[in-house]
């Protein structure tokens, strides 16, 4: 296949409630969605989705866009792809921006699907028609508000909560939660914001019985995680640390972590994500699919990849109305009994909601040929 034309929509869609972690509060995402058509008029679909603050990676969505039309996009034309595997290496001349090559990536994945005439999801080691899903929970004002919110996600059914905590705002948070949900599958994410200085304060959380701690030093840390590991029982998570197999090598070499969580965009798409995968189940790794508060379109990508067996702990792939008040798909993802349809159909199976995207956003062609 060959690349004619790719257009793009910049949404913003503002969120429920702001959701509020140790880089900041958000109150609304700002996404792109990439249309890439082929010679015979096939569509793939394909999500950018870094922020717009260089905090939790360095990549934003503004250098993104400028590395997709000025870098990536010129190593396509007039290119005749085979295999989507190949855009992984095809891409490689451009060092890091992992999230500007997976939208276009996982678009050429869509598109490849539709030209098969089958859905992206047979292309995994899929399984299930429907997963269980976790949910995230950022820093709340006040015990009440938090343990209500718990409340009220534990009735709709999620089967994991995962708590946003900051050095003053860890211990007496879980301990309110532990004591009205002691048996709730549940871990916090510190988004790199302890040092190795608060290791004593960090091995006080082994009592609580997490499933994990994610990222509780900065993101090109492995040697610190490690000798926290080695003291506490509680495995430790990476999360901003991972953007290639590579980087799973090295932390497990060093013993840095027990679980890996991993995200299509932060890793360059789904060839690598696939690796990370398959070296996770090799080396006895817990690995789990994260969120970066995807559209539908960046939803159904990650239930067709979390529908794969080696998938056990449930992921931050919560229902479209957990953050949003309307999608940008025609269908948005509910939860039923704590589980979400995978969906069906060609490519990732979901078709895009032209009223929400001019609603949201506006449109553009960034390449034609």
């Amino acid at each position: 296949m060959i690349i004619k034309r790719i257009d793009r929509y910049q949404v913003r869609l503002p969120l429920r409630t702001p959701f509020e972690t140790s880089y900041g509060r958000l109150t609304e995402k700002a996404f792109d969605i990439l249309l890439v058509t082929d010679e015979l008029g096939n569509k793939g679909i394909g999500e950018l989705v870094p922020f717009e603050q260089p905090d939790y990676i360095e990549e934003t969505i503004q250098t993104a866009r400028i590395i997709i039309e000025k870098h990536l996009i010129p190593l396509l034309k007039d290119k005749e792809i085979y295999d989507p595997n190949e855009i992984s290496s095809l891409f490689k001349e451009v060092k890091g921006n992992q999230m500007a090559k997976a939208s276009l990536e996982t678009a050429i994945w869509d598109l490849y699907a539709k030209r098969n005439n089958r859905s992206l999801k047979t292309y995994f080691a899929t399984t299930r028609a429907q997963i269980p899903v976790g949910v995230s929970v950022g820093i709340q004002p006040n015990l009440s508000e938090l343990l209500k919110q718990i409340t009220n996600y534990v009735d709709q059914g999620y089967q994991r909560v995962k708590l946003k905590i900051r050095p003053g705002y860890d211990l007496e948070p879980i301990r309110a939660i532990r004591k009205k949900f002691p048996k709730l599958p549940l871990m916090v994410d510190a988004n790199s914001a302890y040092t190795i200085e608060d290791i004593d304060r960090l091995k006080k959380l082994d009592i609580y019985d997490l499933a994990m701690i994610e990222q509780p030093f900065s993101a090109d840390d492995f040697l610190d995680h490690a000798q926290l590991q080695k003291v506490i029982k509680t495995k430790i998570c990476l999360d901003e640390n991972i953007r290639s197999l590579k980087d799973c090598e090295l932390a497990f070499a060093l013993g840095s972590c027990q679980s890996i969580n991993l995200k299509i965009p932060r890793v360059g798409g789904i060839t690598e994500a696939l690796k990370i995968v398959e070296f996770c189940e090799k080396h006895g790794l817990l690995v789990w699919l994260g969120g970066m508060f995807e559209s539908g379109v960046g939803r159904a990508l990650n239930l067709q990849f979390a529908a794969q067996n080696m998938f056990t702990f449930p992921g931050d792939i919560s229902a479209s109305d957990r953050y949003y008040f309307e999608d940008i798909v025609s269908e948005p993802f509910m939860i039923q009994e704590g589980e979400i349809k995978v969906p069906d159909g060609l490519g990732i199976g979901v078709k895009l909601s032209q009223e929400k995207l001019m609603k949201y956003g506006y449109y553009e062609t960034i390449y034609s040929n």
